[in-house]
């Protein structure tokens, strides 16, 4: 271990950074319906399935265009939206994570492990009740972040318009295949100044478009769930219509970190709105079956000063990790937030470590209860490849 930081040091950070600049936008989003505005639980729709819609969750080295930017020297540091977000939320964490950075030449690599936890999304992170210890079972933490990202994905295609209007921008998706069907989503590469000699480009990501007085405004898509009103204590179907305040409360009480996540990542694709559904299985015992009782909007800005996250600090805790990885030597490093303690540390690993493709599972695979076979085909990632290998990344340093 090269060194571990607690995140009380994280809290004093603070780093100002001027408007990012989009390098290149990609794919194709289709609009958003806004009579799911209108959803209650009086009137809820039943969560559909979208087999067919293949999504992609391609970490930073895989990805094509970064590649190409690198070799273009258009910046120092490439990450993308999910993993800047876990790093500038990383005080409100709890549960382990880790990210893999590799220093090549005077440039720094941010990327996940495939398999990678990342990829899921957490569920009562952040509650002051434990989650029941069922090994394995429908309700434990691993079966319900499966569930969740499994639920994201669906919402975020369902409360389209789905009539094949799309906005389509200049570059098609990069990870497509020709004639493929690919999800509602739209990459924006941003470049963020660091310093004079220091940039940073991110792959960014939105959802959907709507259209405000002839003005088309991004839209990002996310969905909180409900498993067992009896673990929040609040029921959604009773109090959505009424006390919606207290819900939201709720969860931002249970899912700090999920939601400020998702609010880093709408704020770094410059999203015009931000879209919270809320999803309940159609009964607490059937983790399979869902609808959707509620959509409700807000503006990024609105809502992290809402939830009190800071946008310097956000970025103070990036640059704090970029300059504390520029003064490694050349390599690759793992930064693992500890499972028990409110810290991170900071490892080097041989430079041909991750390569087998380690998929991270809780428990043995016997004693697991595992998720429907629909839950692990949607998320399946499609077209490139998610691990970080030890590839030669072709930069000038």
């Amino acid at each position: 271990m090269l060194d571990q930081i607690p995140f009380s040091t994280f809290s004093k950070l603070s780093f100002t950074v001027p408007e990012p600049e989009d390098l290149l936008l990609c794919g194709a989003v289709e609009f958003y319906d806004r009579s799911y505005d209108r959803t209650t639980p009086k009137n809820e729709r039943r969560l559909e399935r979208f087999k067919n819609r293949n999504f992609f969750k391609v970490t930073t080295t895989d990805d094509p265009v970064i590649r190409r930017l690198a070799n273009e020297d258009k910046a120092t540091v490439f990450a993308t939206d999910t993993i800047l977000a876990t790093l500038m939320c990383a005080p409100r964490s709890v549960y382990s994570w880790d990210i893999v950075i590799q220093r090549v030449g005077n440039k720094l690599f941010f990327d996940k492990r495939d398999g990678s936890q990342l990829d899921l999304l957490s569920v009562h992170e952040t509650s002051q009740e434990p989650l029941p210890e069922a090994k394995g079972g429908m309700n434990s933490a691993y079966s319900l972040s499966v569930e969740a990202a499994y639920i994201n994905q669906n919402f975020s295609q369902q409360v389209l318009i789905r009539d094949r209007n799309k906005v389509a921008f200049d570059d098609p998706n990069p990870f497509a295949n020709e004639g493929e069907e690919v999800a509602s989503e739209a990459y924006r590469y941003r470049q963020w100044k660091l310093d004079d000699d220091m940039h940073l480009v991110a792959r960014c990501e939105v959802q959907s478009v709507v259209e405000v007085n002839k003005q088309r405004s991004f839209v990002t898509l996310n969905a909180l769930n409900e498993f067992d009103p009896k673990y929040s204590g609040v029921d959604w179907r009773q109090k959505l219509e009424t006390q919606r305040g207290a819900v939201l409360a709720t969860e931002l009480k249970n899912n700090a970190n999920k939601l400020a996540k998702w609010t880093a990542q709408a704020l770094l694709a410059s999203a015009d709105m931000m879209k919270l559904g809320y999803v309940s299985r159609v009964h607490s015992k059937d983790h399979y079956n869902h609808v959707i009782l509620a959509v409700v909007g807000y503006k990024p800005r609105d809502f992290a000063a809402q939830i009190n996250l800071n946008t310097s600090n956000m970025w103070g805790i990036v640059r704090s990790i970029v300059d504390l990885y520029m003064k490694l030597n050349e390599g690759k490093y793992i930064l693992v937030k500890d499972p028990s303690r409110p810290q991170v540390r900071i490892y080097e690993v041989r430079p041909d470590a991750f390569e087998n493709d380690y998929v991270e599972e809780p428990l043995p695979e016997e004693e697991q209860v595992q998720p429907p076979g629909e839950f692990t085909e949607n998320l399946e990632t499609n077209g490139a490849a998610n691990g970080v290998e030890d590839k030669q990344i072709d930069v000038q340093a």
